[in-house]
């Protein structure tokens, strides 16, 4: 105010003025002329206590509120506002959205909580460099899927993220997070991917054995653990959460958004969940929120011929079992009854692998060979053998015959160096 009557009188000129205010010379040229006619309240905005010229009429933004309280009232404002845009045609920007629904009272602005500092990460340089991997129990199908008594049932979400470029490799609904399910998994993605260089987890039992003896003994571990091994995939366990972040955060955003996507698709099985997943949700997903990583290029490993071919001994439950005298076998109150001749040579007390695989069928395996077996319908008798056998290649019952070199040795006083 005191600038602009220096310079109606002339004390300073209006360049100077413009300078003070920081505005063009033009704009005082024009507000000094604006004084002189109305007075000093022209220096006031001509719209001040007005609505603005390009305000959104109260008639588009009741339709509006009215749409988000009928399909989208718990939707987070960004979420909603794609909605709006993907199925309404109307087009506002984000903070529009939150500010109406705060008005409204459909969302509460949270102020966030001051956390442990934790040290940043930088992120993977390639696509396949580590795969961030977790399990989530959730009522994804809200109460859409419910059991015989017409309680909502959790359902298990697996799920890996490429720590690289931020996108969904592979989601499946699970019944839980054990070996068979996690074996799944793995496999498919091997098949479809390749192999990552490391996989980032948490310390559940399913991927690390937990007991103190496993801190000096590196020979205890998990059925996956031995897999990975095999393949020669890299496991790291996360200490916690926030250190496997990405694959914690994706859940967060999932808990939100594929809910309410599903619960728009009427989606209300895990089988058409997965469906919805593999063929709409995770290629928008990846479309909307991935990044450019920082050098090209994929690096995953491509299987071998060998691996290729052993994929399903590498994804299978092992467990080791004795080999009885009498060539049987006993495992999960089954009793498998070794046949007599076999691809490598078997000895009594020999340990054999029992190897459950992915479609529930059961192979013994020892030496790398698979055993051939017959399943007993009960516990065989125990018999008493005068000398151990062998099972090997050929028959047991093999004689040798009369004019064998073996058969025509004599041992005697005469014959101290035979020749044949």
């Amino acid at each position: 105010m005191a600038i602009f009557k220096l310079a109606i009188a002339g004390k300073i000129t209006n360049s100077h003025a413009a300078k003070q205010l920081r505005l063009s010379v033009r704009q005082i040229q024009r507000t000094k002329a604006k004084i002189r006619k109305v007075g000093l309240s022209g220096i006031v905005h001509g719209l001040k206590g007005q609505p603005g010229n390009h305000r959104i009429p109260e008639a588009t933004k009741e339709y509006t509120l009215s749409i988000i309280k009928e399909k989208y009232t718990d939707f987070r404002p960004t979420f909603a506002t794609e909605k709006l845009q993907e199925h309404h045609g109307i087009s506002l920007s984000e903070e529009t959205t939150r500010r109406w629904m705060s008005e409204k009272g459909l969302w509460k602005i949270r102020t966030k909580k001051q956390s442990i500092y934790r040290s940043w990460r930088p992120r993977k340089e390639s696509f396949g460099e580590l795969q961030q991997f977790d399990g989530s129990y959730h009522l994804w199908f809200e109460d859409r899927l419910v059991d015989k008594e017409r309680n909502p049932i959790e359902t298990c979400l697996l799920a890996s993220i490429d720590d690289a470029t931020g996108n969904i490799t592979k989601a499946v609904f699970a019944a839980n997070e054990g070996v068979h399910t996690v074996f799944t998994f793995w496999k498919e993605y091997i098949e479809e991917h390749g192999k990552p260089l490391g996989i980032y987890l948490d310390k559940f039992s399913t991927y690390k054995i937990n007991h103190k003896a496993a801190v000096d003994n590196s020979e205890l571990m998990t059925q996956f653990q031995r897999a990975m091994q095999t393949l020669g995939t890299e496991l790291i366990t996360a200490n916690s959460p926030e250190a496997k972040g990405r694959v914690e955060r994706l859940f967060q955003t999932l808990q939100d958004r594929l809910v309410k996507e599903m619960r728009l698709a009427n989606i209300n099985t895990p089988e058409e969940g997965n469906r919805f997943l593999k063929e709409i949700f995770i290629p928008k997903f990846n479309e909307k929120f991935s990044v450019y990583p920082a050098k090209e290029g994929d690096v995953h490993k491509s299987l071998l011929k060998e691996e290729k071919r052993d994929i399903n001994h590498t994804f299978s439950i092992q467990e080791t079992r004795r080999i009885n005298l009498d060539f049987t076998i006993q495992f999960k109150n089954k009793w498998y009854q070794l046949a007599e001749i076999q691809p490598t040579t078997v000895r009594p007390l020999e340990r054999a692998s029992m190897e459950t695989w992915l479609d529930k069928s059961m192979h013994i395996v020892l030496r790398n060979h698979e055993l051939s077996y017959i399943v007993l319908p009960e516990r065989p008798e125990k018999k008493k053998f005068k000398q151990p056998l062998i099972l090997t290649t050929h028959s047991l019952n093999y004689k040798t015959p009369s004019d064998h070199p073996w058969r025509k040795f004599k041992f005697g006083k005469e014959e101290r160096n035979p020749t044949f």
